[in-house]
């Protein structure tokens, strides 16, 4: 239910990314799991497997209508798929488009990112209805969109959220990609963090350091609470408590 550029040359797996998300925006595939067959009930799991099967690209989850903003969940490292299905309806609203962001979680998130930011771009000239992006990644993904925080550079504003993001790093990926924070944010870009509480996250409690504590000049840091509907609030329920806060902030786009 809803109703210039910084990209320079691409390597050629994230052309190869980006061809999968033109394919994945065009025409009626059957297979798609449209976001209202999504169950985030008794099947869920099952739900989040259809939509962890979807192709590498950015992927349309509603019927194209005039919405105004583009939402774009971007999943995490190994992901499941299942945590995605509530937020994802939850966020949904009459204005609201709702895009799901496969990627390939074993390469870099640089990559990728640079492949969504065309993939993103390739949207909005498609679609002069959309005036603002709302772009959601959680877990590896979240280190995902704040590499697109780093390089928009389009008119059209973004908001980013960074949901249990190690964003300082962890393993050797670390070492090996290239992946840097924004020093500064672009001016129509705001940027906002959701960390977990580190001995409460599953991902994150055996690490001596928390690896969501960086300082990114400009970025609203919010803790989340240690529990989410009367459970521990840990790595995957994350996502969710995010949706919830987000509308009930009032936001005009989540209305």
């Amino acid at each position: 239910m809803r109703r210039s550029r910084e990209m320079g040359s691409l390597p050629f797996v994230s052309i190869l990314l980006l061809v999968g998300a033109a394919a994945a925006c065009s025409g009626d595939d059957a297979r798609r799991p449209w976001l209202n067959q999504l169950d985030d009930g008794a099947g869920v799991q099952d739900s989040g497997a259809r939509l962890m099967a979807l192709p590498i690209g950015l992927h349309e989850l509603e019927p194209p209508a005039d919405e105004g903003t583009l939402l774009v969940g971007v999943h995490g490292y190994a992901s499941r798929g299942y945590e995605w299905v509530y937020p994802l309806k939850r966020l949904d609203r009459d204005d609201v488009a709702v895009y799901f962001y496969r990627w390939d979680f074993t390469t870099c998130p640089d990559v990728a990112a640079r492949a969504l930011a065309a993939a993103i771009e390739a949207v909005i000239a498609a679609r002069p209805t959309l005036t603002q992006i709302k772009l959601i990644g959680h877990s590896l993904g979240g280190v995902l969109v704040a590499q697109v925080a780093k390089r928009w550079s389009i008119s059209v504003p973004i908001d980013v959220h960074a949901v249990a993001a190690p964003l300082a790093g962890v393993g050797p990926r670390r070492e090996r990609c290239d992946v840097t924070l924004p020093e500064q944010l672009p001016a129509n870009v705001t940027f906002s963090e959701w960390r977990t509480q580190h001995a409460l996250d599953g991902a994150y409690k055996d690490l001596d350091r928390d690896p969501q504590l960086v300082d990114i000049s400009g970025s609203h840091v919010t803790r989340l609470p240690t529990t989410y509907r009367g459970h521990r609030l840990g790595h995957n329920w994350s996502i969710s408590a995010v949706a919830d806060a987000i509308v009930a902030s009032g936001a005009p786009d989540t209305e």
